[in-house]
Formats: C-alpha cells, structure tokens, sequence
C-alpha cells in the first residue's frame, strides 16, 4: 500500500484550507441567512394569520393566503441563499417563470374562479345563509368555496356557480337588509268606492303585527287599467317576514273584499250580436 507523503499530506491540507477560506464565510453566512430568514418569515406568516383573524377574514381564506405568504417568501428566500453560495440562479428563475406563465395559460379559468373566490371572501358581498340572486340563479346559499359558491334553490336543488362569473356579474342579496319593502297591487272594479277598498286595506295592513306602522303603509291609485282600478300597496317588514306578508295579506285582502262586497275584476270581453236587416 502506498504511503502518503509528509508533502501530500502537506499540499492536501493547504488545499483544504484554501477552500474553507474561500466557500466557508459565504456558507456560513448562508446558513445565518437561513436561519434568521426563516424565523422572521414565521413571524410575518403569524402576524398575518393574526390579522386576518382580527379583519373577520373567513379561516379558509386566511388560512390559504398565509400558506401562500409562506411559500412565497420560503422560495425568495431558498433563492437568496443559493445565490450566496454561488449557484446560477438566473436560469432557475427563468425556468420557473416561463413554468408558471404555462400552467397559468392553462389554468386560467381556474385562476379567474380563485381570484374571484377571494373577492367574495374578502369583500363579503354575501354570506352563508343569504337569500340572493346572482348569474341566474336565485336561492340560499349554502357554501362559499375557493372556486365555487354553492346555492341551494327553493326546491332544493344544489347548483355550483363558479366564482369568477358571481365576483363580475350584478348580485341581488336580499337578505342583506334587516327590512324590506313589501309591493302589492289590488284591482277593484270601475263601479266600487275607492274610498272604502282603501279603507280596508288601511285597516287591514295596520292591524299586522308584521307590519311597520313607521314608516306606514302607502296606499294610493297607480293606475286605471282596462278592466280594473289599481290600488298599489307599499308596506315595509323584516326581511324575514316578507313572504309571509306577502301571501298572508294576499289571501286575507281577497277574503275581506269579498265580504265587503268589493269586486276583484277580471278581463273580459263583451261580444254583441247584429242580425242582419232584410
């Protein structure tokens, strides 16, 4: 076996030296880099955790965007370090961006969908539980996701709208508002007293609890239409007893008029009949 000489032996620990001198600061500097690097990027993703949670923001949300702090911070700062010690980024960057431009192209439908979940998340045009009508849709809604908001219809169907045609479309809440206003139209015939089917209705929509008597009820004549007087009915509620007001009173204004002995007319036509003179 080969012996190694006190000059190899010699030559070998100055190259060692050499290169600790040479790669040793920028490593170890690196490596403090990381360190530290890594534990204010913690806090930062703490911190902005801890924001959001103040702002109300929906956990799913803040918890996806503080994975998406961490992450991004995480790759500039592996970036940063690896430039310390001397590796070509340059290509890398280019590599991952030119990756990132193809799976965005691909994506797009995809990235519009998410931009949009996080609009309705952060501006929280509405919520879980709300009555709205959006897209086409009208119903309940049921979840709010990333991507999708799920609505739940009258008849219980589950429809699945994507979240990016709801952040750039016209949205209807109707459950935004603690009131509503609740409109009505009654016809009477051109042959009743107005004055009385007003009073009735004056009577009638005062003594409903659900009914506010601030503002009162407004009740005029809108209209003379072919067959009927139109009597328009504007009487304000909590949104939640909208429905019921509105059938209720419907009901209830039909069963008095004909007790009061007010006509509801209906279109008809009158056909004469001319016989020939001979």
């Amino acid at each position: 076996m080969e012996e190694i000489s006190t000059e190899q032996i010699t030559t070998y620990m100055d190259t060692g030296t050499e290169l600790a001198l040479q790669y040793g600061p920028p490593l170890l500097l690196a490596l403090v880099v990381l360190v530290v690097g890594l534990w204010v990027i913690n806090r930062v993703v703490r911190l902005t955790r801890t924001g959001m949670e103040k702002a109300n923001t929906e956990p799913t949300l803040a918890q996806f965007l503080a994975n998406l702090v961490s992450v991004g911070l995480k790759a500039l700062l592996l970036i940063s370090v690896a430039s310390m010690v001397g590796i070509e980024t340059t290509s890398f960057i280019a590599i991952l961006g030119a990756a990132g431009l193809a799976v965005g192209l691909a994506l797009q439908g995809s990235l519009a969908n998410f931009a949009g979940g996080v609009l309705v998340l952060l501006f929280k045009p509405f919520k879980v539980g709300d009555f709205i009508d959006a897209q086409g849709v009208m119903g309940t809604v049921a979840e709010i996701q990333i991507f999708n908001t799920v609505i739940k219809t009258g008849d219980n169907k589950r429809i699945i709208v994507p979240n990016g045609s709801i952040s750039n479309g016209i949205i209807t809440n109707f459950s935004a508002e603690e009131t509503r206003r609740v409109d009505f139209v009654f016809g009477i015939g051109y042959d009743d007293d107005i004055a009385k089917a007003k009073g009735v209705l004056e009577r009638l929509f005062t003594s409903d609890e659900r009914v506010f008597s601030d503002p009162a009820p407004l009740i005029v004549v809108s209209s003379l239409g072919d067959s009927s007087v139109n009597i328009t009915v504007r009487a304000w509620a909590k949104a939640s007893d909208y429905w019921g007001v509105f059938f209720g009173m419907t009901e209830l204004v039909k069963i008095t008029f004909d007790q009061e002995g007010i006509s509801i007319p209906y279109p008809q036509r009158d056909v004469h009949l001319h016989g020939n003179a001979s």
